[in-house]
């Protein structure tokens, strides 16, 4: 294992993000041939194959649940940047990339990711074994995230639309924030077993068996390259996304497409992260990054958005319609019926596929 890393290091896990960065400073904000939109994915795709190499270095070095914590953080931290400057660049149009973002992240986690995670851990060995009582936990805060923040919009009187006044903007807010940083505490301080493996008899695995630690100066390392390779990612898929409207536009698609694809793109990192955890029988790892990636997009968007649209333009539109409603209550339901019994099978891995399935179809056709 340790040798794996160090040649990694030295080879295409180094060269690649950076030769990624190089094209996103080549690219950004120009007009761009098919040919050279072909290029950038290529990087794109190599930056985040390298993203998942780096994030499993420091996930080996620091364990977990921290490992999977500093992915889905550092992701979301910059597609917050990114939700924002979009938002800065022209208000009006994107009035509810926030909103279309975050439950496109909510959806594409809890059933996407959790899912796969699931039915390829079912499938490979019998049953998906994980710690009930983080996932529940987790899973709690996001339905009330969630709740707060997409639904509670919709229903309140005080501004016209799926909008909050600044009032109840304020407290959605820091209730995001507060929530998501209490959860984080909870994951790495006080209850820090409640997100590590266990056995099918039930039993903590407090530590990983894949060989020799890294170094710290391989940590480190990795850290250094993860910020650049996660930069090049949520970069490249900006600089795409022209192409990306551009296609959606030609092919008669609602705008609300683009969201989506751009939220698959950013989180393709957490993904392979999720599926290679999954296929080593390692599910609540797996766990950890979908639902943290979740945590962290509602907690980490919503109180920067709050504070951007102090100086924002245009209107903030945080309100699901009825169709995403029904769809996140049926996540929560289903959600909590996966967590309760500690194992799951291939079943429930499909039911979660299913429900991402619809949310795909009626984006594409509401």
């Amino acid at each position: 294992m340790i040798d794996r890393i160090r040649a990694g290091l030295t080879r295409w896990t180094v060269t690649v993000p950076l030769l990624a960065l190089v094209t996103l400073a080549l690219t950004w904000g120009r007009s761009l041939p098919g040919a050279v939109v072909a290029v950038v994915a290529a990087f794109l795709a190599g930056a985040v194959l390298a993203a998942v190499h780096h994030a499993e270095v420091i996930a080996h070095r620091v364990g977990e649940p921290f490992g999977s914590l500093v992915l889905a953080v550092a992701v979301t931290i910059i597609e917050v940047a990114l939700i924002v400057t979009l938002m800065a660049g022209a208000p009006v149009k994107n009035a509810t990339l926030a909103r279309d973002t975050v439950f496109a992240a909510v959806m594409i986690t809890c059933n996407g990711i959790l899912g796969l995670s699931i039915l390829l851990a079912a499938l490979r060995h019998r049953v998906a074994v994980f710690n009930a009582e983080g996932t529940g936990a987790a899973f709690a805060t996001i339905a009330t995230l969630a709740t707060l923040s997409l639904v509670l919009p919709t229903f309140t009187t005080s501004t016209p639309g799926p909008q909050f006044n600044t009032a109840q903007l304020t407290f959605a807010a820091v209730a995001s924030l507060g929530l998501y940083g209490l959860f984080v505490a909870t994951q790495t301080l006080r209850h820090r077993d409640y997100f590590l493996q266990v056995t099918a008899e039930g039993e903590l695995l407090d530590e990983d068996d894949h060989g020799e630690l890294p170094s710290s100066r391989e940590a480190l390392t990795s850290l250094g390259l993860l910020g650049v390779a996660l930069v090049a990612v949520v970069g490249l898929a900006k600089v795409v996304s022209p192409t990306i409207e551009s296609a959606v536009a030609d092919a008669g698609l609602p705008a609300s497409v683009v969201g989506v694809v751009i939220a698959l793109l950013v989180l393709l990192p957490e993904t392979i992260a999720a599926l290679r955890a999954a296929v080593g029988n390692r599910v609540q790892t797996s766990l950890n990054l979908a639902l943290g990636s979740a945590l962290a997009s509602i907690g980490l968007t919503v109180p920067a958005v709050a504070v951007a649209s102090v100086w924002l333009s245009g209107p903030l539109v945080l309100g699901l319609g009825p169709t995403h409603m029904v769809l996140l209550a049926l996540t929560v339901a289903i959600g909590t019926l996966t967590v309760i019994p500690r194992r799951a099978t291939p079943l429930q891995g499909a039911v979660h596929l299913s429900v991402l399935a619809a949310y795909l179809v009626l984006a594409v056709s509401p």
